[in-house]
């Protein structure tokens, strides 16, 4: 016979979490009827004339400042408040834990906007099966089903409310601020997520970083790009002393963001000798253009930094041995690489050569003791 006595049928140890996850479940529970409670203050507050009393410009401006909430937090309190009294099945069920104060405030916000076509039986329905996230995503279709030209209006005018600006900090970073319509913004999101994807297990960068990359790759594009740089030849070697280079829109740069935009070979360069005289203005001897960009994409497909993929019409052009060093055009000299990567080699200090097999080798700046680019000893490519 088998010894059943061994096998624990039923465990009786609590998982890892369990504990804390119950009790959190139950707090939260909590916070949604204490917000609940808050609301019905909320709308109270609002009714009364005591916020002009004390001075404030409305009900949520009061709120705002004296509950330490934000615009939104305080508009919903009240937008929940007032409409208490039309979603009594959503507050049985909010206190039922069934859903959360989040849903009751997208509910809330839903009924405002649809008057007296708001049907709360068909909401609660969706309420329960969805997060609040998703049920207001639901409750956009909602809208647009009971009223299409007042949705297409409201789409309208964040459309007109559009906006983005671009200032320079005191270190010469672009500062960039605006709101975008949900339908350009969809089209930015869609240019930006496929190239804000991680490059590789080694990628330790966070979302945000990964954004601002996508950006300026999507800046550059794959094509020759209107930069110019001027930059004398002493920062294009990267000597001490020499001065960091110039661009229109940008504070000085400094000598390995000049050496990688003087390899890329989109970037219209300017060179300067020491008295500042004009010694070499064009592209006509370093660019890869026509037949040999063509070839060059047709051998390397994507950029040749290992385990990454992006397509050659993100990629520029590197030459191995720099052309201020002597390095020349020809196919053998160059290789693909992406924008992060261009920028790894030149001012991430990260060593870059081509084996006798035709493979990539790469080693990062610790290995070899660099500091960055090619004052740190790597040599610009």
């Amino acid at each position: 016979m088998y010894d059943l006595g061994v096998i624990e049928l039923y465990p009786t140890t609590t998982p890892d979490g369990a504990l804390a996850a119950e009790e959190l479940v139950d707090l939260q529970h909590q916070i949604s009827l204490l917000q609940l409670k808050s609301a019905a203050c909320a709308a109270r507050l609002a009714k009364s004339d005591y916020w002009d009393y004390a001075g404030s410009n409305s009900a949520i401006d009061w709120i705002r400042f004296n509950c330490h909430l934000t615009d939104k937090a305080a508009g919903d309190l009240v937008a929940v408040g007032r409409t208490s009294g039309s979603l009594a099945e959503s507050t049985q069920a909010m206190e039922a834990g069934e859903i959360g104060y989040s849903h009751l405030v997208v509910m809330a916000r839903t009924a405002e906007a649809t008057g007296k076509a708001f049907d709360e039986t068909k909401l609660l329905k969706l309420a329960r099966e969805h997060t609040p996230g998703m049920f207001y995503f639901k409750c956009q279709h909602y809208r647009h089903s009971l009223d299409a030209k007042g949705y297409a209006r409201e789409q309208a005018d964040l459309v007109e409310n559009r906006h983005l600006s671009l200032s320079a900090a005191e270190d010469g970073c672009l500062l960039i601020n605006g709101v975008l319509d949900p339908v350009g913004g969809a089209a930015v999101r869609t240019a930006l997520e496929p190239l804000a994807r991680m490059a590789g297990a080694d990628d330790e960068r966070d979302l945000p970083r990964r954004y601002a990359d996508a950006l300026v790759e999507l800046a550059h594009g794959g094509k020759p790009a209107n930069l110019q740089i001027t930059a004398t030849v002493e920062t294009v070697k990267a000597l001490a002393g020499a001065a960091g280079g110039e661009m229109e829109f940008s504070l000085p740069v400094s000598a390995t963001a000049v050496q990688r935009m003087a390899c890329d070979c989109s970037v219209m360069r300017v060179l300067l000798d020491q008295e500042s005289v004009v010694v070499d203005v064009g592209r006509s001897r370093r660019v890869i253009s026509g037949p040999a960009r063509r070839a060059l994409q047709a051998r390397d497909g994507h950029c040749q930094w290992p385990a990454c993929e992006r397509p050659a019409s993100r990629c520029d052009g590197h030459h191995l041995v720099h052309w201020i060093n002597g390095g020349d055009t020809e196919l053998s000299n160059l290789i693909l690489l992406c924008h992060r990567h261009h920028w790894l080699v030149h001012e991430g200090g990260w060593q870059l050569a081509k084996t006798h097999e035709g493979m990539v080798s790469i080693a990062p700046p610790h290995s070899w003791g660099g500091g960055g680019g090619a004052a740190g000893g790597a040599g610009p490519g």
